[in-house]
Formats: structure tokens, C-alpha cells, sequence
């Protein structure tokens, strides 16, 4: 059983509810506590949320059970933990890993390689909450939530831009400037389920760039997303004349490596729990790594 704990230290009356929210717990979660087995206590009493604090009153809530996710399938495969605590859950993902199930990607994703690793821990609350995707041939950092309120924590980070991201990639050709930003719009391509373009009516989309080492023929730069659109870094870059080597989607023709040279190498985001930042990084992968070695001259 998850439960939290505060102490209300205001001098004014606030409801429970109020209260409680202040910390991240959404109307959403509020239903699931009422009416799928959580509580809320205060002073370790059963009281409702529209009860009013007074100073020095604790507050505990009680999250509900949550149903594992039984249509996912789980496998055995072993996950990279780069950090973990009782909230959060941060995994390496290799290239050639998709993030999450999907009509041709069933049996060994992300989620299902985490679902294993729940159960062979024996985790109370199996229920799996992913958070941050990476394409599938993207490698890198990924979060995931073990409960409904730290997925919600989680959730708003995001829409606030607040949770950081950044990547190394190998651009193709010699990107001179050694700092620059791309502010293109990003929307569907219309001949392409899966496609991204720029294009006028999408939506505006900003990345910025730093180069980290230049190759003859490439460039390895770090990248930094100011706005999260489907398959930015790849359009952008592309959109330069300088995209991903070995993108079978925006570089068709470039067969130099086996998937497209991208790496989520820096994660960080806020963890109201402890009240501390929480900041992970993931060396460059073999595969990038051996490819500027053979490259480099």
C-alpha cells in the first residue's frame, strides 16, 4: 500500500482537498482514492476532502490498488536501472527496442521488459506507467512512474516543459556553426502514416544544438528539445540539409549505420517526494561510439 504524508502549516483554514492538491494529486487521482479503495486521513482519522485544515493538521492519503495492465504481455529480458527509488523508475533503452506495445511490436518492448522485471521483484503495485518514449531505434534514457500520483507529477512536468531531455546524434555533413537554434514548424506529412515535414501550417517547434565534434564527413552534436513534436530532432536536421546518418525515414539513401544515430544521453526532472532534482545520464552506445572511431579521419 502507497500512502503519503503532510503536515499543514498555514494559518488560514484550507480545505483537504486544496490542501492536497498543492502536491501534484489530480481531480482524477481525488475519483480513484473515493471510489476504488484509497482513503484520506487526517490526524489518522477517515475524513472527507472538503474538511477544513487547521494548523498542524496531518494529512495522509492512501492510494488505491491499481490493476495490473493484463493485456500486456511480459518478458524476461533484462533492463539497464539507471536510477530507481519507490516513485520513479529511469531504464536504458537499447536501440532496436521499441518503447511501448503496439500492433507490430507485441511480445518484447520496453514496458513489457519492465513488467517482468515488476514481477520478478514482486512489486505490490505491477501496474506499469510509462512516461517518456523514444523511437524505436533511438536509444536511451526513459522514465517510468510506479504509481498513478507520480505519474501525474510526472505528466504535468511535462506539459510544463520543465522535465529536460537532451541528445547526441551524428548529423551527416559539416555543421560550421559550433551553436545554433532551429525554429521551423513541424506538422504530418500527408503522403506518410508515420512521416513528419516542416511545413507552414504545423506547429512551431525549437531546437537547439551545440557541436561536440566534427568528423570529415559528420558532425556530432548535442541537442536540446525547447518543445517535444513527434520526430523533431530527425525533421529538423533534415530540414538543414544535415540529417541523421543511417535514418531510414529522413536519409533513406545513408546505409553507414544500422538505425539512426541518436542517443537520449541526459535526463532530469523534479521529485516533489524527496523535494530534489533528479538527473541521469547514459554514456554514448557502442554503435555511435565505434562509428566516430572509424570515421574520424
Amino acid at each position: 500500500m502507497t500512502e503519503f504524508t503532510w503536515q499543514y502549516q498555514g494559518d488560514s483554514p484550507i480545505k483537504v482537498r486544496t490542501f492536497i492538491m498543492g502536491y501534484g494529486i489530480t481531480r482524477t487521482l481525488l475519483k480513484k482514492i473515493k471510489y476504488h479503495g484509497g482513503q484520506t486521513l487526517v490526524n489518522g482519522q477517515a475524513s472527507l476532502v472538503n474538511r477544513m485544515l487547521a494548523k498542524n493538521d496531518v494529512v495522509t492519503v492512501i492510494l488505491p490498488p491499481e490493476p495490473e495492465n493484463d493485456h500486456v504481455n511480459t518478458s524476461q529480458v533484462p533492463i539497464r536501472i539507471v536510477h530507481e527509488d519507490p516513485n520513479f523508475l529511469v531504464v536504458d533503452k537499447p536501440a532496436g527496442v521499441a518503447s511501448v506495445p503496439s500492433h507490430g511490436y507485441v511480445q518484447d518492448t520496453l514496458v513489457n521488459r519492465v513488467k517482468g522485471y515488476y514481477q520478478r521483484k514482486g512489486y505490490a503495485n505491477q501496474k506499469i506507467h510509462i512516461v517518456t518514449r523514444l523511437d524505436k531505434d533511438t536509444s536511451g534514457l526513459v522514465v517510468f512512474a510506479k504509481h498513478h500520483f507520480a505519474h501525474s507529477v510526472l505528466d504535468k512536468q511535462l506539459k510544463d516543459r520543465t522535465i529536460q531531455k537532451a541528445y547526441l546524434a551524428i548529423a551527416a555533413g559539416k555543421i560550421s556553426p559550433n551553436h545554433f537554434e532551429i525554429y521551423l514548424p513541424i506538422g504530418r506529412d500527408e503522403a506518410s502514416f508515420v512521416k513528419r515535414q516542416v511545413v507552414d501550417s504545423g506547429k512551431m517547434s525549437i531546437t537547439e544544438g551545440w557541436v561536440v565534434d566534427r568528423m570529415p564527413k559528420q558532425t556530432l552534436v548535442r541537442l536540446q528539445l525547447h518543445t517535444g513534436r513527434t520526430h523533431q530532432i530527425r525533421v529538423h536536421l533534415g530540414a538543414l540539409g544535415h540529417p541523421l546518418i543511417g535514418d531510414w525515414l529522413y536519409n533513406p539513401d545513408d546505409h553507414s549505420m544500422a538505425r539512426q544515430a541518436l542517443h537520449c544521453y541526459h535526463l532530469e526532472f523534479y521529485d516533489p517526494f524527496n523535494d530534489r532534482q533528479i538527473s541521469c545520464t547514459s554514456s554514448l552506445p557502442g554503435d555511435m561510439k565505434s562509428f566516430i572511431t572509424l570515421n574520424r579521419f
